[in-house]
Formats: structure tokens, sequence, C-alpha cells
């Protein structure tokens, strides 16, 4: 038996995250196992979807959270790591001095990645090849600046697209209507070319509608489920999500835009069940850097 530990980072739009994972490997198979995840909520995209860059107070925030994570990292003894930031730091007119910065307090590489690719790194988490492969199956990561919506059919990605519609961005009313019509406009071309769509939904919003559901992950369920949840939810106000339902406050207000925009999706394709693995950016860069290891190893 081998174990071996990766780390990713994923630097959001509304949180950054650093995942630790073990790897054990045992004659021919790797068993994934996350062993802790952090969760830092600085809301980059409140400053760069109102401002165009990221302000003096949130650039130290991400360096000292940088700098605690490559301590951490280093306590961890860990194999490899991959930081990867999204729509944010993309759109931040000093993302690559911020880059740049980070790189020389904290000494952590960071890509600065774009949709296709945060796409692709969602794929590598090949939730597909565990679901029946005779429906097609629509997966949407909804994220703080972007969504990600890649379509399956026979466990292959056949066709994605990114669009700039986030969390940060709906509650900030910062959505370019066209937008939306192109996001709608793409899902309705989908709905008619593959009927009986089933739809994968990731991304933290997502996850807690499940969790308060208290429904199993990985299951089909009814969109009637997480819907009945949504109406729930959204019956208390912001203060009262946080104090009653016990939501953190960086959640308590993103979740009604989110579950809104998932429900829209929802409507232009015509689903009736939802997935909610409960993966995302992070859990794909951990498959990609094995699959990397792997390939340097032989």
């Amino acid at each position: 038996m081998k174990l071996l530990k990766f780390a990713a980072i994923d630097i959001g739009t509304n949180a950054i995250r650093l995942l630790f994972t073990n790897v054990i490997e045992h004659k021919d198979t790797a068993i994934f196992k996350k062993s802790s995840i952090i969760r830092v909520p600085i809301r980059l995209g409140g400053d760069v979807f109102t401002t165009g860059k990221i302000g003096d107070k949130k650039k130290e925030k991400l360096l000292d959270a940088m700098i605690a994570f490559k301590h951490l990292m280093s306590v961890h003894d860990v194999t490899e790591y991959r930081a990867c930031a999204t729509s944010a730091m993309r759109e931040a007119s000093n993302g690559k001095k911020m880059v740049k910065l980070i790189k020389d307090k904290a000494n952590i590489d960071i890509e600065i990645i774009d949709g296709k690719t945060e796409a692709e790194i969602i794929y590598n988490n090949r939730i597909v090849d565990f679901l029946d492969n005779s429906y097609p199956y629509l997966y949407v990561d909804i994220g703080g600046g972007s969504t990600e919506i890649t379509l399956f059919s026979n466990s292959e990605a056949v066709a994605s697209h990114s669009f700039n519609v986030g969390t940060i961005r709906l509650l900030n009313e910062l959505v370019d209507p066209r937008e939306f019509e192109l996001m709608k406009n793409w899902l309705r071309e989908i709905k008619e070319a593959y009927p009986n769509l089933i739809i994968i939904g990731s991304g933290g919003n997502i996850n807690k509608l499940l969790k308060i559901s208290g429904k199993k992950e990985s299951k089909a369920l009814p969109v009637k489920a997480l819907k009945d949840v949504f109406n729930f939810i959204k019956s208390y106000n912001y203060e009262d999500r946080i104090k009653v339902l016990g939501l953190n406050p960086d959640r308590a207000d993103v979740i009604i835009p989110a579950s809104d925009l998932l429900f829209k999706i929802v409507k232009w394709t015509n689903a009736k069940e939802i997935i909610v693995p409960k993966v995302g950016v992070a859990d794909g860069i951990i498959k990609q850097l094995y699959l990397d290891y792997q390939k340097k190893s032989n």
C-alpha cells in the first residue's frame, strides 16, 4: 500500500478553498479520500465586478490566506499541489500582479484559468462513469462569477460553455441580459437535441440545498424536492437564514440567486431530476494531479 497526499487551491469569486486529499494506492486501485478542506469567504467578486480590480483590503486578505495555505501544505507534506483562480481573477485588471505578489510572498504558483479549462477540470471528476449512460446529463457548476455547463452523452463530453452568470454578479445585478439570453438559447437547443436530460448540480449553494433536504448525495432527486427546500429557505429573511437556519453569512445571501439560476436552467432544459454529487473544481484538480503524477512515475 502506498499513501500520497495532494492539495488543491481553488481561488473562486465568493470564497477560496484549500482541499487536502489522500490517495491510497493498493494493487491496481487508487482510493481518493478527502482529508480536510479550508474555506475562506474573501468574496473577490465584490470588488472586481464593481470596480474592475481587487481592492487593497481584499488583496491583503488573499495574500494572508495564501501564506497560511503554504504553511499548511508544508505541514501536510503534500506530494503535489495546484492552485487555480477563476472568474474574478480573470477579470481583475490587477489579477496578474496579484499572481506575482503571491508568488513572491507565499511562493505559490497560481494559474488564472479560462472557462473552458475550468469545465475540463470539473470533467476530471468523471461522475458520469458511475451513472446510467442511457440518459444524457447536463453538468451545471454555479460559481460566484460564472456558470460552467457541460453536456454528457454516452459518458463523453459533447458540448461545453462558460457563461458570465454567477451568484456575486446576480447579487449585485451585474449580469448582462444578453448573457442570460445566450444561456437560455444554448440550453433550449440542447433540450431539443437531447430530451430527458438529468442535471448534475455542482457548487456550494446546490450542496447546501441538498444538505438541508436531508437527501443522499449522488442519488437522482425530483426537481420538486430541491425546489421545496429552496422555497423553505426563501421564506426566511437574510438575518433569519443565519440565526434560524444556521447558514454562514456569505452563504445566506447568495443561495437565493444561485437557486433561482438553477431552477431557470431546469425550466429551459425541462429536466425532471437533479443529482448533487458534492464535488467541484478542487476535486477535479486533485484527480488531474494524480493522473499527472502517475504519468511521471511511469
